[in-house]
This record gives C-alpha cells, sequence and structure tokens, in this order.
C-alpha cells in the first residue's frame, strides 16, 4: 500500500510509473504495479468520491493513500483483496506514515463501504468520475470522435491483450500457435491485418515463450506491427497490395526514432535492408542494440537528433522513412495508464510542433519515388490526420496512399456481440500515414 500510494503521488505530481518501479524494491515491484495500474485506471472516480468523503483533502502522502484504497475497494467483479483487508492495510500503512491519520483513514473507508452504491452513484456524476481521464481529455476525444468517444475511453480502461510478433524468418503465427499449444499456453491470431501477431488469453513471462531467446518471437502490439509492413511495402504470406511496390533487397531505409527497437527489428525481419536507426537518446539505443543481438540482425545505430539532419546525414538519399514520432502515446493508455494524469493541453500542440519539425526535417532527405510512413501511437486528430494534412497542404511533391484497414487513426475497440462483456482489442489506438515522394 505504501508503495502504491507513493508511486500514484509521484504521477500526480508528473513522474511517469515506469520511473517510479524501477526504483521500487525488485520483490514488491510485480505487485506494486499490478495494484497502482489498477488505481490509475479508477483514480477520476476515487477522486470524485474523496472530494465527496473529505471536501478538504488531507495532507498529499494521506491523501494518496485514500485514494489508492477507495480505487480498491471499488466496485468490481474480480476485487484484488477483500473488503477488510484492503482497510486493514490502508490503516496499518497509515500508522507508519502518519499515525495522527490512521483513524481519519479507518473512518472515510468504513463509511465508504457502508454507503459505496450511493457514493459511486454521486461520483460518477462527474464526468471524471464516471470515465476516468482528465475532462480536458475526456473533451478532446469527444472533439475528435464524436460517434465513438465513449466507448474510446472505456476501452482505455480495460486490461490489453499479451501480443506477440512471431519473427517471419523463423516461420509462421499459425506455426508458433502450435508451439504454445505444446507447452500449455492459449493464444490465438490476431487476423489478417497483422499476420504474424498471435495475441495470448493471458499474459506470461518471456522466458515461458518457446525461442524467445532464439529470436523467434517478440513483444509487441499489433497495431505497432502495421509500420514495417507499411515501410517496405509488402504484408508476410500474402500478395496484398499496400499501395506502392515492395522495396528492394538493399534498399536504404531510416528509421528516424527508432528506440526501443521493436519496429527497428520488425523491418529486418522482413527484408534485406541497409538500415540506419537514430534516436536522440543515447541510452535507449543501448535497448535496440540488445533487440538486435537477440534476432540477431544488424543496423547502424546513431544517437542524433532527426532534426539536425547536417549533423547526422550523408547526402544519400533513402529509399524509405519510417518517423515513429514522440507523441502523447493517447493511444496506448490502457498499457500505460498514468499517461492521462501526466499529460497537460498543452503538451498536444508542442508535440504536434515537434512532430511538423521532424516532417519538414526528413521530407528533403528522402528520394523522389520514395515513401515516408509517418506513425503516432495517438488517437488525437492534431497528431495525426491534422499534422498530415497540413504536410501535404505545403508539399506539393507529396502523396497520400490510402491503405484500408491499415493507414488513417485505429481506435483501440473491440466488438464481439457474442459477449456482454467489453473484450479489449488485440490493437492499441495508432495512426498511420503513407506519404510518397513524386519526381519533379
Amino acid at each position: 500500500m505504501l508503495q502504491v500510494a507513493d508511486a500514484v503521488q509521484a504521477v500526480r505530481d508528473g513522474r511517469s510509473l515506469t520511473e517510479v518501479l524501477a526504483r521500487c524494491p525488485a520483490e514488491l515491484r510485480p505487485a506494486t504495479q499490478a495494484l497502482s495500474f489498477q488505481v490509475l485506471r479508477l483514480l477520476g472516480g476515487a477522486l470524485a468520491a474523496r472530494a465527496l468523503l473529505a471536501p478538504k483533502a488531507p495532507p498529499p502522502k494521506v491523501d494518496n493513500l485514500l485514494l489508492s484504497a477507495l480505487a480498491l475497494l471499488w466496485p468490481s467483479a474480480a476485487p484484488p483483496y477483500a473488503d477488510h483487508t484492503v482497510v486493514d492495510q490502508a490503516v496499518s500503512a497509515a500508522r507508519q506514515r502518519a499515525p495522527n491519520s490512521a483513524g481519519f483513514v479507518n473512518a472515510v473507508l468504513r463509511r465508504f463501504l457502508r454507503e459505496r452504491d450511493a457514493i459511486v452513484r454521486a461520483a460518477q456524476a462527474d464526468p471524471q468520475g464516471e470515465f476516468n481521464h482528465p475532462l480536458w481529455w475526456i473533451d478532446r476525444v469527444r472533439q475528435d470522435w464524436p460517434a465513438q468517444w465513449q466507448a474510446v475511453l472505456a476501452a482505455n480502461n480495460l486490461h490489453p491483450p499479451m501480443t506477440l510478433r512471431v519473427n517471419a524468418r523463423h516461420g509462421s503465427a499459425a506455426d508458433y500457435l502450435e508451439r504454445l499449444a505444446a507447452v500449455g499456453i492459449a493464444a490465438h491470431l490476431a487476423g489478417p491485418l497483422a499476420p504474424q501477431a498471435v495475441v495470448l488469453q493471458r499474459a506470461v513471462p518471456v522466458t515461458a515463450l518457446p525461442g524467445f531467446a532464439q529470436g523467434h518471437v517478440s513483444v509487441q502490439d499489433a497495431a505497432a506491427q502495421l509500420a514495417a509492413p507499411l515501410t517496405v511495402g509488402a504484408i508476410p504470406g500474402t500478395a496484398e497490395s499496400l499501395g506502392l511496390p515492395a522495396l528492394p533487397a538493399g534498399a536504404r531505409v531510416l528509421d528516424a526514432c527508432a528506440a526501443p527497437g521493436g519496429k527497428t527489428a520488425h523491418l529486418l525481419e522482413l527484408a534485406a535492408l541497409d538500415l540506419l536507426a537514430l534516436d536522440s537518446d543515447a541510452s535507449r539505443l543501448t535497448r535496440v542494440q540488445d533487440n538486435l543481438n537477440r534476432l540477431q540482425q544488424r543496423a547502424t545505430l546513431l544517437a542524433a537528433d532527426a532534426r539536425d539532419t547536417a549533423a547526422w546525414w550523408d547526402g544519400r538519399p533513402f529509399d524509405a522513412i519510417l518517423l515513429d514520432a514522440p507523441c502523447s502515446a493517447a493511444g496506448i493508455v490502457r498499457r500505460h495508464p498514468d499517461i492521462r494524469w501526466l499529460r497537460r493541453p498543452a503538451d498536444i500542440s508542442q508535440l504536434a510542433g515537434l512532430q511538423a519539425a521532424l516532417l519538414e526535417a526528413l521530407w528533403p532527405t528522402l528520394k523522389p519515388g520514395g515513401r515516408l510512413v509517418y506513425a503516432t501511437c495517438s488517437i488525437f486528430k492534431a497528431e495525426g490526420e491534422a499534422q498530415v494534412s497540413a504536410f501535404l497542404q505545403q508539399h506539393a511533391d507529396a502523396k497520400q496512399h490510402h491503405v484500408p484497414g491499415i493507414t488513417g487513426h485505429l481506435l483501440p475497440l473491440a466488438h464481439n456481440a457474442a459477449s456482454a462483456e467489453p473484450e479489449a482489442s488485440a490493437f492499441d489506438g495508432f495512426y498511420y500515414a503513407l506519404l510518397e515522394k513524386s519526381f519533379v
């Protein structure tokens, strides 16, 4: 409880949960992560309930403990602990953290349990309490997706599936399903748009995955698996056209914002390329190299700001560029529930400015007839549709190719009419644009 309360306080203070968990004692980290995720997915409701129960917010070290306990006591089909256990542990934690507040914590939580149905209804009268997102985020999603906004917000609060990418050099996804079944791991195919993607029924440690150490499979969301086929111009195992010819062997390709390297590796699994992987953070390139080593692949890695082409480009144009641009990450909130509480409204315009600058800087490095794939893991149109529309208006030599089901905005929604329970999609929220540079 103390670790979870500290994690919630850190996120509310503007620090990422990933950073906080990295400093958590190793033996407590798995449980702290699981409970922190649950609390952050329900933080809007907990904030609204706490305001009803204690209108004057207690000191932060008490408030975040109280919020964590309220979220863990929220009505759930599968609560993590019995109610009395949560209250007991929260009070014990309060005695350690703020002894004079232990009675207050006990009284608030017991009142919540006595009046839980009424308090939850009242908390959900507030949009932040109902949807568990900041109000500005709710408003932006409603503006961008007027027909789907409620479904998108609800999808953000589902547990995402663990999805694998089967290395095309080592077999098909169907073959790998058989390998999983042989070791008792249930899974299914993600579908034809991501033919190398396998979705696990339950998450497992990567050490349990057959052939993981040998590079036969990687962990990667299905939506992220669309970037490499779009860049090389072919979906493995199919004859489906992606609008432009497949890249020839030895094509010169730039992965402009490469870390942590999942898409870099996927590019090399699909084609023999002369690949340059850039990232502005040299330390993050270590993860790219680790990925390539496990998969027994090679690329040129360079720490550089992609916008400063004078510092890294040798003047030889690229046949293809993958720009997986820095963004709000609004499409992967279900995997990183802290994002919604970390972002601020001004961040979106600042990130859109960075994305525009990257597009402007990289376009001259692309050869005529080459293609640029612009990608963001965002559902906000300012970082996708609007960004590319503005770019096309300013560049007469740019032509956009539409690939049904792949380009445009992808929302993290699943549809299962046979089930009354919400189902987590195999696909995160993403945006893709395929741009061709015309000959002048």
